[in-house]
């Protein structure tokens, strides 16, 4: 009987070790920045910036919004592209900035001004949708300074 208590135990303990790491082998997801300009016709674009603390990476596929259609771009060079996805590294983050990678709401179904709020919900992959709140700012808001 004394012969097996040091397998079990090892193997016990190795269980439990492999449990512990698991929140790492997932993606841990989070939104911060997000904000719309001002839109000045029946199209805007959204920025914002998603984190990922876990060990695992995420692709975002597709955003939604009551708003109207909601595509994902990528900018590179000074070209500016439709993607079915961006890649969310592990324990990094995806950023959308002015200049960069952006959400583009085409086709908004009313008239937006500062102060107001845009719900949109992101979906990923691997993780379920983050739903998020994105304010409306100035038309020239720059979020480096706020103003």
């Amino acid at each position: 009987m004394r012969q097996f208590a040091v397998p079990v135990a090892v193997l016990t303990g190795a269980l439990v070790l492999t449990g512990c790491g698991s929140d790492d082998a997932k993606a841990q997801l989070s939104v911060s920045s997000a904000y719309m300009p001002q839109p000045v016709s029946d199209m805007a674009a959204g920025f914002l910036d998603i984190a990922n603390k876990g060990g695992a990476k995420d692709e975002l596929t597709s955003v939604t919004s009551d708003l109207g259609p909601v595509s994902v771009h990528e900018t590179v060079g000074q070209a500016m592209e439709e993607v079915k996805s961006l890649a969310v590294p592990a324990h990094g983050q995806l950023v959308f900035k002015s200049g960069g990678n952006h959400l583009m709401f085409d086709k908004l179904k009313h008239t937006l001004k500062q102060g107001d709020s845009v719900t949109v919900k992101l979906h990923f992959a691997k993780s379920g949708p983050l739903t998020v709140e994105m304010p409306v700012k100035s038309a020239t808001y720059n979020p480096t300074t706020g103003h």
